[in-house]
């Protein structure tokens, strides 16, 4: 019964499909029994079919130490057994390894085939005990005179140099000695070894470069020609000499071999590149991977086949198309941004009108012509949402790369963000809207141009109907709502001719289908237009006009109704907010008579009182208070701490001498003793006769003398006091804190503490209509009217990247960070770039008026240390 071999094992299994678990639970307990005989030839055959039996993913490193014993058997066929049980099961944890050493010296010092066993196995199990014990022996292998063991014996000095690489000294000598080996399999194996090796550690392997290179140029054998220009790769960074010592070899190798893979490894860029148009999908892939590696340091090279590379984007293969993306991000510069962008638009604004392609139809085009797009049924899977999704992202990063270094004209690059959010159907509206707002914050003078664009997507009610259906970029209107907000009150980038035409469409109906994150944008911005609307007509006041300003508010307090009962309690809150708001402006505005004005008493004193309602100026300086900046993210780190903070003094110092039960209530008496007594809480609940009893604590103070918390104590005193306060004093204090507060009606537990509610109402701060300053002092700036004169923007100011974002005042900048860098500015000139595409130029819609000369583009760049001058780079 115990003597089943593992034939009989795999007839077994196959007989018992349906109870498996059942036969192999059997099965081991068989080889339980049968591995614990004396037989060798029995427990060998119970571990021949253990072995199997982890091959199928069950454990027997229960068994290690019977491997070993198989291991040692004098017989080379148990031998074996026991060897390719070692290599399958043994692992660096595995305990019996250290048992193995002595067995491991003997067979290596045995015959040839002992040896070439345990070199195998070795490779497999060797640990850092193992080959730190048996480097001497495996190195001495090495000189062994059958080739097949000096084979073996070379690989086997890999391994052990992986674990042990103290023994490099040594092994160097012999492997130098093996690249002059009569075998031609020896040799291979040593420039194998030496490929892995080297790209470890090039350095200490440079003695070694003569001999690579002679048999550079005498070999005739491809693979080794391709590991060889391999090593050289790795060793020319540290030796500079080696670079023109081995061009006319490679040369000649590129212009005579007639091996592709021989002449891949050479890396020439005009070999690869003819590699882009072969038919063989294979060859195409790898030019893309050996490109991708070249564009970082050669990126001119490569920007000559950027038709070709672009062209792969739409390519039927999903994995050339992912290289070829790749290769464009590593590609790009200022000079050929933007011709690249608008060609991947292209991809994503072709129609989708063909369907996609059967087995056949696809294998037939492949066959005639593998690039065709004519018929469409090659680039339809480019419009698959996942590959869109992933070229849009690809898209957004190269142009945000570096904090958009290679973003020469703003306003292009704005125009292909909003082309952006309507031609996208998967969803990327967040990053979108992240690098919309980002943008207008760090770049001052594009804010105008940003302002008129997002002023047209707000206006656009088909985009808000469509903002709930799958896949839109309906995260773009919070940016859209925010940028408008901020900038409504920007003297310098206010380009809203009409904003109370806009007004309407930020509080219309459909904007309840929108998050609430994004109506609260809304919301806001529609107060900050308000506000900023008003102030313009306070400067440019006609009594005409006020008809127009209530119609106004009441088309806003009407709206805002409809949002101070909605689900989401932030928009609750911020509509009942502006209508209070919108409520007083209504009621001064229908308090206001122009007719009275020269019996109006003026509020300044002044000989004549405003002409315009005063809550016009209400609104517009709760938000235009502070200018809105970027902010560095070190900012809060690079404040030191004041020298006087010392985090481990008492605020308040407990008291010199306590003893403590639970809370405390102070009464005095004449003495100046001070007893908190312990009382009860009596609070009534529901119900009669319901009361609930709460300890609080008892804190009797000694000092019979003084208030140890308002008299004068010696230093040394008050230090050793400090010192020796009890820990539980403070533990016992916050809980007994906590359990007055579980009981206080007007505390809300896990929130930040505030002032208890007061019901006194006089005491409630009313700001009053009179009470505004005069007209004189509410601003000194002038405030341009809102109307446009001409139709086409100027920049109020030169463009500037604010790369790094403010620090502040004095900021001292941590060891752990950078230094916060100086503010060193590179000028751009505002030029078309040279496209080096056959593609036209991305044509920006021309609905919206547009600069026509802009001005330089300044862009911040940090300062390294030592810098003490401005670099300056024309484009």
């Amino acid at each position: 019964m115990w003597e089943r071999t593992l034939q009989d094992l795999i007839r077994g299994l196959r007989a018992n499909k349906k109870d498996e678990a059942k036969f192999i639970a059997q099965a081991v307990d068989e080889i339980r029994q049968e591995i614990k005989n004396k037989d060798m030839e029995l427990k060998a055959g119970a571990v021949l079919k253990l072995t199997y039996l982890e091959m199928l993913g069950y454990d027997m490193s229960w068994a290690s130490f019977h491997v070993v014993e198989v291991m040692s058997s004098p017989k080379y066929h148990l031998k074996t057994v026991g060897y390719l049980a070692a290599t399958q099961s043994f692992g660096p944890d595995t305990d019996v390894l250290m048992l193995t050493t002595n067995l491991l010296k003997k067979d290596l010092s045995s015959s040839p085939n002992d040896i070439a066993i345990s070199l195998n196995g070795l490779s497999h199990t060797v640990s850092p005990d193992l080959a730190r014990d048996l480097s001497h022996d495996i190195v001495t292998m090495l000189n062994h005179s059958k080739p097949h063991i000096r084979k073996r014996a070379v690989i086997a000095v890999y391994k052990m140099l992986v674990k042990y690489p103290e023994a490099t000294p040594i092994a160097l000598t012999r492997l130098k000695e093996k690249l002059d080996d009569q075998d031609p399999g020896v040799v291979a194996a040593t420039i194998n070894v030496l490929c892995e090796l080297v790209r470890r550690e090039p350095r200490e392997y440079l003695s070694l470069a003569p001999q690579l290179f002679r048999l550079m140029t005498t070999s005739s054998n491809n693979w080794m020609l391709i590991k060889l220009i391999k090593l050289f790769g790795f060793l020319s960074p540290h030796e500079p000499r080696l670079v023109k010592k081995l061009q006319p070899p490679i040369t000649e190798l590129i212009s005579t071999t007639s091996a592709i893979s021989l002449l891949y490894e050479c890396l020439c860029v005009t070999k690869l590149a003819a590699f882009l148009q072969d038919p063989d999908q294979n060859l195409k892939y790898i030019a893309f991977l050996a490109l991708v590696k070249i564009a970082p340091t050669h990126r001119n090279l490569v920007a000559q086949y950027q038709d070709m590379i672009l062209s792969s984007v739409g390519d039927h293969d999903l994995s050339i198309r992912m290289r070829a993306l790749d290769l464009l991000s590593a590609m790009v510069t200022r000079d050929n941004l933007q011709s690249i962008v608008q060609q991947l638009l292209s991809y994503l604004v072709r129609p989708d009108s063909s369907p996609f392609p059967t087995a056949a139809q696809s294998l037939s085009l492949n066959i005639t012509s593998p690039l065709s797009d004519g018929t469409g049924l090659v680039l339809a899977s480019t419009h698959v949402s996942s590959y869109r999704l992933i070229l849009i992202q690809r898209l957004l990063t190269i142009c945000s790369y570096d904090t958009y270094d290679n973003v020469v004209d703003f306003q292009w690059y704005l125009s292909v963000l909003l082309d952006l959010t309507y031609i996208a159907s998967v969803k990327v509206g967040d990053q979108i809207r992240d690098q919309l707002v980002d943008i207008v914050a760090r770049v001052r003078g594009v804010k105008r141009w940003a302002v008129e664009l997002m002023t047209r997507l707000l206006r656009d009610d088909t985009f808000l109907t469509n903002s709930r259906e799958e896949g839109s970029c309906a995260e773009v209107l919070w940016a859209a709502a925010w940028i408008c907000g901020e900038n409504s009150s920007d003297a310098q980038s206010r380009e809203i001719a009409e904003p109370q035409k806009l007004l309407p469409h930020l509080l219309q109906p459909s904007v309840s289908l929108l998050t609430s994150e994004t109506i609260v944008a809304y919301l806001q911005a529609a107060v900050k237009l308000f506000g900023a609307w008003s102030m313009e007509l306070s400067q440019n006041w006609e009594s005409r006009k006020i008809q127009d300003v209530r119609e106004v508010v009441d088309t806003l307090i009407f709206r805002l109704k409809d949002f101070t009962s909605h689900s989401e309690i932030e928009v609750q809150e911020r509509a009942a907010n502006a209508l209070q708001l919108f409520t007083f402006v209504r009621a001064d505005l229908a308090s206001f008579h122009p007719e009275d004005l020269a019996t109006r008493l003026p509020a300044d004193g002044s000989s004549q009182a405003p002409a315009y309602p005063k809550s016009l100026l209400l609104i517009s300086p709760l938000f235009s208070t502070y200018e809105l900046n970027s902010v560095n993210i070190a900012a809060q780190d690079s404040i030191s701490a004041p020298e006087s903070l010392d985090l481990d003094t008492w605020i308040v110092p407990p008291p010199k001498h306590f003893s403590m039960d639970t809370v405390a209530v102070t009464d005095g008496n004449e003495k100046g003793e001070r007893h908190l007594t312990k009382r009860k809480i009596k609070n009534k609940g529901k119900g009669k006769g319901k009361e609930r009893s709460t300890n609080v604590v008892t804190v009797k103070l000694r000092d019979s003398q003084t208030d140890p918390m308002t008299s004068e104590e010696p230093e040394t005193e008050r230090i050793e006091r400090e010192k020796v306060a009890n820990c539980s004093y403070l533990k016992q204090q916050r809980l007994a804190r906590m359990e007055l507060r579980r009981h206080d009606p007007y505390y809300i537990p896990d929130r930040p503490y505030s002032a208890p509610f007061t019901n006194e109402v006089d005491t409630i701060p009313v700001v009053r209509l009179d009470d505004l300053p005069p007209l004189s002092q509410v601003a000194e700036t002038q405030f341009p009217s809102l109307l446009r004169n001409s139709g086409t923007l100027i920049p109020s100011e030169p463009f500037v990247v604010d790369r790094n974002g403010e620090m502040p005042e004095g900021a001292i900048p941590p060891a752990s960070l950078a230094p916060p860098p100086a503010a060193s500015t590179t000028r751009i000139t505002l030029t078309t770039p040279q496209a080096l595409s056959s593609f036209p130029a991305y044509v920006v819609d021309e609905g919206v008026p547009r600069t026509v000369t802009p001005e330089p583009i300044k862009v911040k760049h940090a300062k390294k240390k030592g810098a003490k001058s401005k670099r300056t780079v024309a484009d």
